[in-house]
């Protein structure tokens, strides 16, 4: 999926010299975190969010800095920070390099930035244009629709093949064991035997293997070897058998 597939398109948007009041109003009303700043031609000029609106005057969360930082790095972030605080428009207070996407970007690399920056949307800008937003939200309605889609017929395949098409999905994963598990089926009965050394891979075993279509169960009886100690830990369902 691309940006542009899942973006909300004509998003709320905010003048740069709307008040911080309205910013405020708009921002609650719509129920959103933040807002793209479009200047008279449509150009994106900055964002606002809620980070830019939690160190306010009027709150009593304005920052208090130690004079001597201002004698060390001198005045300008101090004034930075009053503005931050007392600004009354939206220009004076906004994010004025906001981090953006294309339209043709991977939904993977949308979320991956969401990730690494802490952002909760990104405005999707073509040229100078600002042409829509992606969120969280927006991300999350893309999952919700593939879980809508109609479910796949039940696959139905040999034991031998199953236990092929299990050890394919398991290939190429640093965290599954390549020589110490042994995959069997019958009847479509997965059963996992072999040791882990991490209680953590036995749920990632066990996820990979449920997505393998023709799968009807898992039987696990693998054990956790701590590599440290050397103690054996059972399957939680061969525990006390």
């Amino acid at each position: 999926m691309r940006a542009d597939e899942v973006m909300t398109r004509d998003p709320m948007t905010i003048s740069p010299g709307a008040s911080v009041a309205e910013a405020v109003r708009a921002m609650l009303d719509a129920r959103v975190s933040g807002l793209p700043v479009v200047d008279e031609a449509g150009r994106l000029v900055g964002v606002i969010t809620e980070g830019d609106l939690l160190v306010r005057a009027e709150l009593g969360t304005e920052k208090k800095r130690a004079k001597w930082l201002e004698f060390l790095f001198g005045p300008g972030r101090s004034a930075e920070d009053y503005v931050q605080a007392h600004g009354r428009r939206v220009e004076e207070v906004m994010t004025r390099t906001p981090i953006t996407v294309a339209p043709t970007t991977g939904l993977d690399e949308v979320v991956e930035t969401m990730i690494d920056q802490r952002v909760k949307r990104l405005p999707v800008v073509e040229g100078e244009s600002l042409v829509g937003v992606v969120s969280r939200a927006d991300v999350l309605r893309a999952l919700s629709g593939v879980f809508a889609e109609a479910p796949a017929a039940p696959v139905e395949i040999g034991d031998a093949e199953l236990v092929a098409e299990v050890k394919a999905a398991l290939a190429g994963h640093g965290w599954a064991p390549s020589t110490s598990l042994d995959i069997r089926a019958v009847a479509g009965e997965v059963e996992l035997w072999g040791s882990i050394l991490d209680e953590r891979q036995r749920e990632a075993i066990r996820v990979a293997v449920e997505n393998v279509p023709g799968v009807k169960a898992i039987v696990d009886h693998m054990v956790w070897v701590e590599p440290f100690s050397g103690t054996v830990v059972s399957a939680p369902g061969d525990r006390g058998t």
